[in-house]
């Protein structure tokens, strides 16, 4: 086999890989990881057993796999871009962790809650990302990823607030008067940008950034949370 083909053929295993781990998200958000077992797995999926087991090597790598490539997804639509002013960057991390979770709410549930059931490597993975986004507030705040004690627990508040509304926006009922992204990432972002108020009073070395930095939110999109015109 040529470099050409090893490629070709490296590409067509990637796809083939993604594309199970696709359907592994869809089948293990709305069942518990003991109820199914491999044969279900691959019955649902329509492929053989053994396709699984060749890329994964086991049910829980299968699962492992699914829950880091959902982390790694959210963490980067997350972190989004770096070479804003602060006040921006943040509005554009709320922003991106909301679209991530609208368009992948199978994987975000995953992450979220730390999968279906209980288990500690996935707890673990799940604490992980949770960390990374709190580091990623810090330094879209602050310039740097590292906290003061003080600083850290009230962005883990703030973020485990985030994940509860998240998870009812999208998977509450679709009424007329449901927030969109937009909507519903204003709302967020005013109450990251009064908890780094917060905690401005309690650490004076972590200043919240500057309202002539940039905006966490659109005036438009603002409008209806404040009822500014």
């Amino acid at each position: 086999m040529n470099d050409s083909q090893q490629r070709g053929k490296t590409r067509r295993s990637r796809a083939r890989r993604a594309e199970l781990i696709s359907i592994g998200r869809k089948l293990f958000a709305d069942t518990a990881y003991d109820a199914l077992c491999m044969d279900d797995i691959a019955r649902q999926a329509g492929v053989a057993k053994g396709l699984i087991y060749y890329y994964f090597k086991s049910k829980r790598g299968y699962y492992l796999a699914i829950v880091e490539d959902s982390v790694a997804g959210l963490v980067a639509r997350a972190r989004g871009d770096t070479d804003l002013p602060n006040a921006e960057r943040l509005r554009r991390t709320v922003d991106g962790y909301l679209q991530y979770a609208e368009h992948h709410p199978a994987a975000y549930r995953t992450i979220a809650t730390g999968g279906v059931g209980c288990d500690a490597e996935v707890l673990a993975v799940r604490d992980a990302v949770r960390e990374e986004l709190v580091a990623t507030i810090a330094e879209g705040a602050y310039g740097h990823r590292t906290l003061p004690p003080i600083a850290r627990l009230a962005l883990v508040g703030w973020l485990s607030a985030v994940e509860g509304t998240t998870l009812e926006w999208i998977g509450g009922p679709s009424a007329p008067d449901r927030p969109g992204r937009a909507r519903l990432g204003a709302l967020l972002a005013r109450q990251l940008r009064a908890t780094l108020a917060v905690i401005e009073e309690f650490a004076p070395e972590c200043p919240a950034p500057p309202p002539e930095e940039g905006t966490f939110e659109n005036v438009g999109d603002l409008a209806p949370v404040t009822g500014s015109p």
